[in-house]
């Protein structure tokens, strides 16, 4: 589904979140707690291995439907029959069945209407007054009736005996009827055109819902925001509509010789072998069939999880080839009314579709049905295996990103078969992450503007928005967009080019796909895949990032000159403030216009709070930053850069002066120092010699054993400190 905030609001919000997301004391950072051991609470089973691949005996069940519907374009009401043969691959017996009754969302009297605000919501039907959900004529179990019970959005088959697990078949013919809302909560709808009206048609019929290893049957209720977690299988449709009408639809036409001409055939076998768009039927063909006849528009689609369709006498269709890494070919395909139309508009709709998917299957998986179809109504953005709608008006940069982005979900969730009523993030936000990459390879980036991160820092990482792992039904509606979608498909960006880097990340991304595809991963399956492919411990970004709403918060603590003199190069040191720990880039400039860049690896925030290290230049220095190129989200950009124009007066020191062997009437032991490399080292009797930090006023330090010792004026003594006591040396 398509989800964007308008530029100007998203520009308020950088602002205003960025001023507050500090206002109150944020927890300060533990090594301790971000590292922490145990963080999969679920280890290795036979159904999933610890290696985050499916278990030796992981299992699924699946659902193919045999469809038939009809459509009274002027009731706006569909009538159908669904025959769904259910294979029970578990290893339990099941005595009833669940199924999914989407439609009832729109009910009167439904869940999903009660959640509704009075201020409004994108879901549900927008106040339109009808008689929503389904009206149920008949269930059957192999040819006879069963008793059933309906909860809202859920149907509930008590089978008479229990179906067998490893392999039980339940057959059911579930007889039905519903009207169409205008508006179905973003997801279908009704478009009134100047040649008609346009339906897209979704959520149309009833649904065996997920048994699984992880929560037996899943049942949570549609209410309009979380959307949906289904079996896999095959489905064939037959849809009668009005004979004026052309239908496109989820997979294969099986019967185009029935319902398109010669000439359209024709149109049809060039488009197949054809990379540039070759119109089907045009503007000018609009309006020449009257006929008030039906006709019967028959498809299948193989190994999917849902159907969805679209109806319209209004369609002006244009198609293109899709090239395949395998060799394999598909077909782009756009149904849009002439109020479309526009090189600017659904006239490059194909070439969009063609070149999102070309450019996923060669990057991820290779696409798997046999044409890609984008249709044009009254949704935002909505997808189905093999289909998408959106919005009609849409046009350049919009049209391409709801394009792209909703053929996305063909790998999220169409592919890999998350639970989507759950986990939002791992449809919606891991798609958003490959629409980046996808916008940025098209037509030379036409569209592409590289985001600056650091920037959106205070909107992303507000104390007013839930964890992302919190379904999106237990958020509130304006915090979906950024935790469905932005802040994890940041996060995986950042965990491409700042944490793994993109050959390593690519790679486990690609497994992740390949291991799950056509199944029912969980987080902990991404998670454990991730790391395993990557041989990289990431359980640190897990729990801040999706678990937790850790902020990220680094800075310059200090820069200077080792013993004053910048000929003898520099001591950086920064700190990790806030409570998610990352990798540390610091850009070091110099004043002769030369830089360094130092990569600071997580292992430096394994034990530490703060880090310092040498910069071995003979150059001065004019400014030190964090993070150059924006690429991590830090709340607090104040402290992340040092500039020359800030340092105070730096005191010189000569080493030599120090050195010598020190021995005390207090302690049987003695004290050598040694210059090496411009720092000064000390080597108690039978210990390692360790380096000093000079702190000033002929002062030397070892900060992690809280040790200072300082020298008189003369160098020939000095004072040992440690925990509060003290210790005189004298130089022998």
């Amino acid at each position: 589904m398509n989800f964007k905030i308008p530029t100007l609001v998203s520009a308020l919000a950088v602002m205003f979140f960025s001023q507050s997301a500090l206002a109150q004391e944020a927890p300060k950072y533990s090594y301790v707690e971000a590292f922490k051991p145990f963080f999969y609470t679920q280890t290795g089973t036979p159904t999933r291995s610890a290696s985050g691949q499916p278990g030796h005996a992981y299992w699924q069940n699946s659902a193919s439907y045999n469809l038939d519907v009809s459509l009274n374009e002027a009731k706006n009401e569909l009538t159908g029959t669904a025959e769904i043969t259910y294979t029970n691959n578990s290893p339990d017996k099941l005595g009833f069945l669940w199924l999914q009754l989407d439609q009832n969302l729109f009910a009167k009297d439904s869940r999903g209407n009660a959640v509704v605000p009075t201020s409004g919501s994108r879901n549900g039907a927008h106040g339109e007054e009808f008689d929503g959900g389904y009206k149920i004529k008949s269930v059957k179990l192999d040819g006879k009736d069963v008793k059933y019970t309906i909860t809202d959005t859920r149907m509930q088959i008590d089978l008479p005996a229990e179906l067998k697990a490893l392999g039980g078949v339940a057959k059911i013919k579930i007889e039905y009827s519903f009207l169409s809302p205008k508006y179905g909560s973003d997801r279908m709808g009704i478009q009134d055109t100047k040649n008609g009206k346009i339906f897209t048609i979704a959520q149309w019929y009833p649904r065996i819902c997920v048994y699984d290893d992880v929560m037996g049957w899943n049942t949570l209720p549609y209410l309009g925001a979380s959307e949906f977690y289904l079996e896999y299988g095959d489905i064939t449709a037959n849809i009668t509509v009005p004979a004026n009408h052309y239908v496109v639809a989820s997979g294969e036409l099986l019967n185009s010789k029935e319902v398109y001409s010669k000439e359209e055939i024709s149109r049809w076998d060039q488009a197949e072998n054809s990379d540039k768009t070759v119109m089907i039927r045009s503007e000018s063909e609009l309006g020449k069939n009257n006929s008030t006849r039906t006709k019967t528009w028959k498809f299948k689609i193989n190994q999917a999880r849902d159907f969805a369709w679209a109806s319209s006498p209004a369609f002006i269709l244009d198609a293109a080839k899709i090239n395949l890494p395998s060799g394999k070919k598909s077909l782009a395909i756009s149904a849009y009314p002439v109020e479309s139309v526009g090189k600017e508009a659904w006239s490059r709709s194909t070439e969009y579709t063609k070149s999102a998917i070309e450019h996923y299957s060669a990057k991820w998986y290779e696409y798997t049905y046999p044409a890609a179809t984008n249709v044009a109504g009254n949704e935002g953005g909505m997808e189905y295996p093999g289909i998408v709608f959106c919005h009609m008006d849409s046009k350049g940069g919009d049209l391409w990103g709801v394009t792209d982005h909703e053929f996305g979900h063909n790998w999220f969730p169409m592919i890999v078969g998350s639970n989507e009523r759950l986990f939002a993030w791992m449809d919606e936000g891991f798609n958003t992450f490959i629409n980046e990459l996808s916008t940025e390879a098209f037509n030379k980036g036409e569209y592409y503007e590289k985001k600056n991160i650091a920037q959106m820092s205070g909107y992303i990482m507000s104390d007013g928005f839930e964890p992302i792992m919190v379904g999106p039904d237990n958020m509130k509606e304006n915090s979906i967009g950024a935790l469905a979608y932005f802040k994890p498909g940041m996060g995986l960006q950042i965990l491409r080019e700042s944490i793994l880097g993109p050959e390593k990340f690519d790679k486990a991304f690609r497994t992740y796909v390949e291991r799950w595809a056509f199944k029912h991963p969980t987080p902990w399956d991404f998670f454990h895949t991730m790391e395993n492919v990557s041989g990289e411990e990431l359980n640190w970004f897990w729990r801040g990032w999706f678990i937790n709403k850790w902020k990220i918060d680094q800075g310059i603590k200090n820069v200077k000159y080792v013993n004053g003199d910048f000929k003898n190069g520099a001591q950086i040191t920064v700190e990790n403030i806030g409570q998610l720990p990352m990798p540390t880039n610091v850009q070091v400039k110099f004043k002769d216009g030369t830089q360094q860049m130092v990569k600071l690896p997580i292992e430096v925030w394994k034990r530490n709070t703060e880090w310092t290290f040498r910069i071995n230049s003979t150059k001065e220095i004019d400014q030190v930053k964090l993070d150059p190129n924006s690429e991590i989200p830090d709340v607090d950009s104040k402290n992340n850069t040092w500039s020359s124009a800030d340092a105070k007066p730096t005191e010189k020191v000569n080493l030599k002066e120090f050195t010598g062997t020190f021995g005390s009437k207090d302690l049987p032991m003695k004290i050598v120092f040694t210059e090496k490399s411009n720092q000064l080292f000390a080597q108690a009797t039978g210990q390692q010699e360790f380096p000093l930090e000079y702190t000033g006023n002929n002062t030397f330090s070892l900060e992690m054993a809280q040790i200072s010792l300082t020298f008189s004026q003369d160098k020939k003594s000095f004072t040992f400190k440690q925990s509060g006591r003290e210790f005189k040396f004298n130089k022998e």
